[in-house]
């Protein structure tokens, strides 16, 4: 919601994933004409797309905290929402998600992954393409760090930036891609 810095939303979507009941994950109100709001974990199919959602345990020094990794299997080509994971998990937690093609990370730490942990992550699963997400931009109210912190980790010195990604099979690349996605405000 507009507690975290942007404008209102004014998106359209068919299906909304939550990741975790906190404003900034779950602002349902903000997207229009929605008929599928995934919550929980489970396997769904929706428009001959399953999407798996697989909880994951985030440890904080303040307790427990719940997450929902979500995958999104197109049938060739595989993408992950990391939603906010706050640690690196094992590495059958991972394996569990199958093959990732396309993932979309927090790296900007403020009670998600660090930039390290993030390259992390990246490392163990091996993706085609990595969208950073959940980091500091000159409109957030978030105490995050900036993204350049994760490109650096990756080693990636000429991020795309794209406002809208489109992925085919075909476009993957062997070697993982930095892409970073623009906003509008």
């Amino acid at each position: 919601d507009e507690s975290i810095g942007y404008a209102p939303l004014n998106i359209k979507a068919d299906v909304v994933t939550i990741s975790h009941d906190t404003p900034g994950h779950a602002h349902v109100a903000g997207v229009r004409e929605w008929q599928f709001a995934i919550t929980r974990p489970g396997e769904y199919e929706i428009g001959g797309v399953f999407i798996i959602a697989t909880p994951i345990i985030d440890k904080k020094a303040d307790g427990s905290r719940y997450n929902v990794v979500y995958t999104f299997d197109y049938g060739n080509l595989n993408v992950a929402h990391l939603g906010d994971l706050s640690h690196v998990p094992s590495q059958s937690s991972l394996e569990a998600l199958g093959e990732v093609h396309v993932v979309m990370v927090p790296v900007g730490a403020g009670g998600a992954l660090s930039a390290g942990q993030a390259a992390e992550v990246i490392g163990m699963l091996e993706p085609s393409i990595v969208i950073p997400m959940h980091y500091q931009t000159k409109h957030s109210l978030l105490d995050l760090a900036p993204v350049d912190k994760f490109l650096t980790e990756m080693g990636v010195t000429n991020p795309t930036e794209v406002e809208t990604l489109r992925v085919t099979v075909g476009s993957l690349q062997e070697q993982t891609q930095g892409v970073v996605l623009s906003y509008k405000i």
